[in-house]
């Protein structure tokens, strides 16, 4: 539900804030009076491109900002996260957008910058608009197709139907993929064949990599590593060396502690490091021999560390990636093998899919041939209630040449508003008040499976009387059950139906045009005289009493 709606510096609008009840919302004013802001508004705010005059002269920048309220916002949010945006605050969606007569216009949804592809998306959850040169979603066979559905209640057949086209569609893609995947010729193939034979002559284990290049480290630093060990065996064991000072030290501290016993711990301390010198010299001895490789070792250790290098430099740099690589250029040979074989597979698969997919597809033709004539039916009696007497509706439905999302037919709705007159699409119905009253038509049938909250309808009363104008706006305030539902209408017959009303005024003075919108609902005297004048007189007595009947 549209909650407020606020405008700044649109065509002649200069400032204004309404706040909406849901239910049933008129608008009325003299003709030229600037009934299209609030419809151009909305249509800014619903996505709709827009040019630099619809900003007031002598401003820089309008805006139009707007406040939806929706109780369960499963929906919206979901188109929300869809296109990326934040999901609404407790139901709640905020709709910015200016135009700057210099500067780059902004759009923002739920205080985040949107672009209006975005907007434009969003717009067609939200609002439905019917009236000359509107996007009406109606006109778009595959909203008619929708709502048909809804209205034949076909949700558990299209949940079928979908559970197996998705399965479908996936193996199409994948045979597709292997038709279009190039048979190799020999010199990949041993190419591919050669590389993973020098994988195979590693250990792509982690820890045998780690030791690799380990042993290739001692080997490539072996002549310096036993230049560091000589001259550690040189400092401890050579002469004049620790060890020949360690035995001079403890010789004297033994004869010390024989003269003067206090002295015995230190001697015994003399005596320990004599020994770990002992022990270091034997290990430091002991370790340069590891450092002694043999020629064999040396070449193997180096082949496969250039190996390891190469294809590590190849696939990724580092072990998994390789591993990873190793697995694709084997799977890459075996379907080689069988890419005949793996498409006669798939393929048979997808004839029992597609058999199924009929089975489905006939199921949901028939329930919505059953639907289209209910619907057909339904809405011609009612456009005879709207001034229609020899009007034709029909559903056709059309098959597809291969399987789609919605099954293996599309529909159109096809309308004659005259005897003799051809059926055509409804986007190709020339009166704009007829096309609008089509629309009513349906969207009252179909309110109940309808989900867009905002209905808007402009001229819907053109060229009907005023029995009829009683008729259009009691099916309004009846869709206004379901939905809110806007109206700008001429005809007092329908605004005297409206839970909420809207004047539009214009002002002129010597130096501007102002116009301005004001609710007047809670105004008996004011609606009452708007009523009135709409019946031609706001101070005819007759005028007055016609009014307070239609009030009543």
């Amino acid at each position: 539900m549209l909650q407020y709606l606020k405008i700044e510096n649109l065509a002649l609008l200069k400032s204004l804030t309404l706040e909406f009840d849901k239910g049933f919302s008129v608008v009325t004013g003299e003709t030229g009076a600037g009934k299209s802001v609030l419809l151009g508004a909305l249509n800014l705010l619903s996505g709709a491109r827009s040019n630099k005059e619809m900003i007031r002269q002598g401003s820089d920048r309008l805006s139009v900002e707007a406040s939806l309220f929706f109780p369960e916002s499963d929906g919206i949010d979901s188109v929300l996260t869809e296109l990326d945006l934040p999901v609404c605050d407790e139901g709640s969606l905020i709709l910015y957008r200016s135009l700057d007569a210099s500067k780059m216009s902004k759009i923002r949804i739920n205080g985040s910058l949107a672009t209006l592809s975005q907007l434009k998306n969003l717009g067609e959850y939200w609002i439905d608009f019917h009236g000359p040169g509107e996007p009406q979603k109606l006109f778009k066979e595959h909203c008619q197709l929708e709502l048909l559905d809804a209205f034949s209640q076909n949700d558990s057949l299209l949940e079928n139907y979908h559970s197996i086209f998705k399965e479908w569609r996936s193996e199409r893609k994948a045979i597709g993929n292997l038709k279009s995947s190039e048979q190799l010729d020999d010199d990949t193939l041993r190419f591919l064949s050669n590389e993973i034979t020098k994988m195979e002559q590693l250990d792509l284990s982690e820890a045998a990599i780690s030791e690799l290049e380990s042993n290739f480290t001692k080997i490539s630093q072996s002549q310096e590593l036993q230049s560091m060990l000589q001259m550690c065996v040189d400092i401890v064991s050579g002469e004049t060396g620790l060890m020949d000072r360690l035995n001079a030290l403890s010789h004297q501290m033994n004869n010390l502690s024989s003269i003067d016993p206090s002295t015995e711990e230190l001697s015994k301390r003399a005596n320990s490091l004599q020994i770990e010198a002992d022990d270091l010299s034997q290990e430091i001895q002991a370790l340069s021999g590891g450092f002694d490789f043999d020629t064999e070792m040396i070449e193997s250790t180096i082949s496969q560390m250039t190996t390891w290098q190469e294809l590590k430099r190849k696939y990724g740099g580092s072990l998994e990636s390789l591993l990873e690589e190793k697995a694709s250029l084997e799977n890459k040979i075996a379907m080689q093998s069988d890419i005949e074989g793996s498409i006669a597979k798939l393929e048979l698969k997808c004839t029992k899919l597609e058999e199924q997919l009929a089975k489905e597809s006939e199921r949901l033709y028939k329930n919505r041939s059953k639907g289209a004539k209910a619907l057909a039916k339904q809405a011609t009696e009612l456009l005879l209630q709207l001034g229609f007497k020899k009007a034709q509706l029909e559903i056709v439905l059309l098959e597809s040449e291969d399987f789609t999302e919605s099954g293996k037919h599309s529909c159109s709705f096809l309308f004659s508003p005259n005897v003799g007159q051809d059926l055509l699409p409804l986007n190709k119905i020339a009166s704009s008040g007829e096309t609008a009253r089509v629309m009513l038509a349906l969207k009252t049938i179909l309110a109940d499976v309808d989900k867009t909250p905002v209905l808007v309808f402009d001229e819907v009363d053109a060229n009907v009387g005023g029995e009829v104008g009683r008729t259009v706006g009691k099916e309004m305030a009846r869709i206004a059950n379901t939905h809110q539902v806007f109206c700008v209408t001429h005809l007092p017959q329908v605004a005297s139906l409206g839970s909420q009303h809207f004047i539009v005024e214009k002002f002129q003075d010597d130096s501007e045009t102002q116009v301005s919108i004001n609710p007047i609902h809670g105004e008996q005297e004011q609606r009452l005289g708007e009523i009135a004048r709409m019946l031609g007189d706001r101070n005819s007595q007759s005028a007055l009493g016609h009014a307070k009947e239609l009030l009543s």
